[in-house]
């Protein structure tokens, strides 16, 4: 299953898996791209493990590293909840 998560003011949709039995989550970033469609990358969690990276610049993927560690804990938490609409109880 994957839940939504997170869409930033330039419509870069952060999405997570539920937690695999080894304790993994996987992180899925798109953003809208007029050249590919879509630029993404995938990050697992909770090693951090970044990976399927395509179309972020150096800046960009910097960047998400970042947002993507300071909500590491509650992506990890909402994948064995259900999901932020579950675990926010709306």
């Amino acid at each position: 299953m994957i839940y939504p998560f997170m869409t930033l003011n330039d419509n870069t949709e952060i999405v997570h898996s539920e937690m695999d039995t080894n304790g993994k989550v996987k992180v899925l970033i798109e953003t809208p791209d007029e050249k590919l469609g879509f630029k993404q990358a995938t990050c697992i969690l909770p090693d951090s493990e970044w990976k399927d990276i395509l179309g972020y610049s150096e800046s960009e993927l910097a960047y998400l590293k970042e947002l993507v560690a300071s909500e590491a804990h509650l992506i990890l938490e909402f994948s064995q909840t259900g999901g932020f609409d579950n675990a926010s109880g709306f």
